[in-house]
């Protein structure tokens, strides 16, 4: 029940001790305002890296060659090994019914390619029709290389927007001819990456067409995979472990590589990346909120010091309130109601000062790895219910002292 006297109570005993009572606020405004903004700059590291994943198809697992640097059946090891069509309809066809996209990969750094006047050196790269899928681009005009193209070695190509923009000037490239490394291709599609200009300073072209042009007989330079779609993490996990390990195997053994040399057949699986960056995610947020929850016990225990000052200098008056009939149910009550609104105010006053500071200032900091810092509203909830258990527990071990003075001894203090 609403008492109007108990409120009267504390508003005096807080004007009589402003400046503590300031502090007191302070300390615990500033932990609560601490705790989420370490929280939303986790969220932001986290959007961030999430973003560099969206780069390419998740669960993607490519593959390439090295150098071997064991001796194998009588072959020296610094052996080069060259990936061919062979190597990569080998997993093709053991895995079909595991595979959902899949594409061989032969590129060509620095290649000039030009359209009338403009010329730049970009990324040319062939490829095959599921490669916009794995590569996570966006058509934005026309199409990409489609089957038809490899079958019938099309001399056509798909370029990125930065690629389109350099060379055509705010020109229409669809349906033009640009000559990459001296050979015409017909542009057919213009795509975007979520990467930005990096990946949109290329282009793509049928690997058939790519070989034939360019005098690479069946030589490929990788070879880039992704599975069909678990029910969960762990199983996408086991499966992709599995399927690198296999594939691995197979091609050592077609290219007589030793079994045991972890050289010769490069593998990148992103599943595994992914559960590296989900556990340094998962550290880092335990991070913050551990020193979030350290600055908040900082100020929940300056509460208590001054709920204990409180209890202290009102010894004589609790005397006399219990003299007078007054239960321990109440004096505890008295304590905890102070604490408890000390605290939720401050604790108030520090969330809307953080979530604020987030909302305003948050996506003016923009950066490759840090992107969007936020706090969802259940954590900001959760913060504040803290907050204010917190302070009753500030309040508590005072106001129990409280209570079990006797009233003759209180009455004797001075």
């Amino acid at each position: 029940m609403f008492n109007i006297e108990r409120w009267q109570e504390i508003f005096e005993a807080i004007s009589k001790n402003r400046l503590r009572t300031f502090l007191t606020g302070v300390s615990v405004a500033s932990g609560i305002f601490i705790l989420v903004i370490l929280l939303g700059a986790g969220k932001g590291l986290q959007n961030g890296i999430e973003k560099q994943f969206e780069n390419d198809a998740k669960g993607i697992i490519e593959v390439w060659s090295e150098a071997t640097t064991k001796e194998y059946k009588g072959l020296n090891p610094g052996r080069q090994i060259q990936l061919r069509n062979s190597d990569y309809d080998l997993p093709v066809k053991k895995f079909d019914d595991e595979i959902d996209k899949k594409s061989p990969v032969r590129s060509t750094w620095g290649g000039i390619v030009s359209y009338g006047k403009e010329s730049g050196n970009y990324l040319f790269r062939g490829i095959s029709s599921d490669y916009v899928y794995l590569e996570n681009a966006t058509i934005v005009k026309g199409r990409f290389i489609n089957n038809s193209d490899m079958i019938h070695n099309a001399k056509v190509a798909a370029i990125g927007l930065k690629v389109e923009q350099d060379l055509f000037k705010g020109q229409e490239a669809l349906g033009k001819e640009i000559l990459v490394n001296n050979i015409n291709f017909k542009v057919i599609g213009v795509f975007t990456d979520p990467s930005g200009e990096r990946e949109e300073s290329r282009v793509y072209m049928p690997m058939t067409t790519n070989q034939r042009a360019y005098g690479a007989g069946d030589k490929i330079d990788a070879m880039q995979f992704v599975l069909n779609k678990k029910m969960n993490y762990e199983e996408a996990l086991a499966q992709s472990r599995k399927f690198t390990a296999e594939v691995k195997a197979l091609l050592k053994s077609k290219n007589v590589i030793a079994p045991d040399d972890n050289s010769g057949i490069g593998v990148f699986n992103s599943v595994e990346e992914a559960k590296q960056f989900y556990d340094l995610n998962l550290y880092i947020r335990l991070f913050f909120w551990w020193v979030g929850i350290c600055t908040i016990i900082a100020g929940v225990v300056g509460v208590s010091n001054i709920m204990l000052i409180i209890v202290k200098e009102r010894t004589k008056e609790i005397g006399i309130r219990k003299a007078l009939g007054a239960s321990p149910f109440s004096i505890i009550s008295m304590i905890l109601h102070e604490s408890i609104f000390i605290t939720t105010i401050a604790g108030f006053i520090g969330l809307l000062a953080s979530l604020a500071l987030l909302e305003f200032v948050g996506p003016l900091v923009q950066s490759e790895y840090f992107r969007n810092p936020e706090v969802d509203f259940s954590v900001a909830l959760t913060t504040l219910v803290l907050l204010v258990f917190a302070g009753a527990m500030a309040g508590f071990f005072p106001a129990y002292r409280a209570a079990k003075i006797k009233p003759i001894v209180a009455l004797r203090d001075e």
